[in-house]
């Protein structure tokens, strides 16, 4: 079923991004952590999917960190000379598995089965988000691959609506909810037109050194010392398997925490351990 959002009498112009942003990955709009917006009816709303991000930029299939990505042959067969922007996903709660076959740079062709590319942006359109998700619809409705899907959107009438929705997403074994503005245009960067909504909030820091564990964690490491993007440095404690904390992430490893909150000096509250950052 199509979106029903109108394109009579639109003129879809494209917008090529330049080579050099390419230099630190593919040019990707990133979201914001949502924060109560007065009203939500210039909102789309979508899942916010546990996979890994990928953009198809007409002919290669990257990583967030600009990185090939090494699919079997027939994987991007059909696929259009346009950029896509979407995540790799192999179902919820299956990140973990999702990275094992992406990784393998000899990929396997039985387990890239079962790897969809949810599409939910077409960045080289300079319009309105509105009418990019529509160009996006038609083009993924032509394509007709099992394997490529569009990301569906829709309306919350309010924020008991809102909250109501991110419930069932959460209950159901997803991460939380994506918000689009209708018209907000494909920015590179973190842009307040897109906002996630999850239970508790995630980022990066990059590990610059270790604390020791006592007790039972005695002869491991007992926690991350890590440092954000703005030099905000604290500890990461929990979250950490015996494995993980026999052999922890090395001096430099980026890593992903989750939060709830912050300080008033900025600092996460409840920081816990996820997973080394995913930039492939």
């Amino acid at each position: 079923m199509r979106p029903s959002i109108p394109l009579a009498g639109a003129t879809l112009l494209s917008c090529v991004f330049p080579a050099q942003l390419y230099a630190g990955g593919p040019p990707l709009m990133l979201a914001q952590p949502y924060q109560a917006v007065a009203s939500l009816t210039p909102y789309l709303v979508s899942e916010k999917f546990d996979g890994m991000r990928a953009y198809w930029d007409g002919q290669r299939l990257l990583s967030r960190s600009g990185k090939i990505i090494a699919t079997p042959a027939g994987f991007t067969e059909g696929w259009p000379h346009h950029p896509l922007d979407g995540e790799l996903w192999l179902g919820r709660g299956q990140f973990q598995a999702l990275m094992r076959i992406v990784r393998d740079q000899q990929p396997d062709s039985r387990a890239w089965q079962s790897v969809q590319f949810l599409v939910f942006d077409r960045p080289d359109l300079a319009q309105p988000f509105a009418l990019r998700y529509q160009a996006l619809a038609l083009g993924l409705e032509a394509m007709a691959l099992n394997h490529v899907q569009l990301v569906r959107q829709q309306t919350v009438a309010s924020h008991e609506a809102l909250a109501a929705k991110l419930d069932e997403v959460v209950n159901a074994g997803g991460e939380g909810l994506m918000l689009r503005h209708r018209d907000g245009v494909y920015r590179p960067g973190r842009d307040s037109g897109l906002l996630k909504l999850k239970p508790k909030w995630d980022a990066e820091a990059k590990v610059v050194g270790y604390e020791p564990g006592q007790g039972r964690l005695t002869g491991m490491m007992g926690s991350l010392i890590v440092e954000d993007a703005q030099g905000r440095r604290f500890r990461l404690g929990s979250g950490f398997s015996d494995e993980q904390r026999l052999s922890p992430p090395p001096v430099g490893t980026v890593v992903t925490y989750s939060y709830s909150g912050r300080t008033e000096a900025g600092l996460p509250r409840f920081a816990r351990f996820e997973r080394i950052f995913v930039g492939l």
